[in-house]
């Protein structure tokens, strides 16, 4: 059995971070999104809220599960059996940035990454840029999931 984590923020989740765990959960033999927590950083979210969204994210896929997780990622991996790290892609810049932390990764623990490109329709979509399109008052309802859309705009 391949247990793979697929790490990130999901603050909040998008339809990009729905299409790499559809994608992961057809792969593996059980997938965990793990939400990181970083108490340095201000989130919209916090990290329960993170976490249920998430969840309700999942419903439909019986071999993912949520996660969460404080420190290094590669801790966590190891912590529940995780041979394989999921890191979806969305342009050149995220691959260069992803290897160097894929090869670290392996180096000090022996987890592997498995790099999954972002489907093209969903390349420009990110968190943050979520936020700030709705921070701004623009219509972000595609980019996100009708339950997640919901939760933001009773965030803001």
């Amino acid at each position: 059995m391949i247990r793979a984590v697929f790490p990130g923020t999901f603050d909040p989740p998008t339809v990009g971070h729905l299409d790499v765990i559809t994608r992961a959960a057809a792969a593996f033999d059980e997938l965990i999104v793990a939400t990181g927590v970083n108490q340095s950083k201000n989130r919209l979210f916090g990290p329960q809220e993170r976490i249920e969204m998430l969840t309700e994210l999942v419903e439909p896929f019986p071999n993912v599960r949520i996660g969460s997780f404080e420190g290094l990622v590669v801790d966590y991996c190891r912590a529940e059996g995780a041979e394989v790290m999921v890191k979806g892609l969305r342009s050149a810049a995220d691959y260069d940035y992803e290897l160097q932390m894929a090869q670290l990764n392996r180096r000090m623990t022996g987890v592997d990454t498995f790099f999954l490109p972002t489907a093209p329709e969903h390349a420009f979509i990110s968190s943050s840029w979520v936020k700030e399109i709705a921070r701004l008052g623009g219509d972000v309802s595609t980019f996100v999931t009708p339950a997640v859309h919901a939760r933001l705009l009773n965030t803001l």
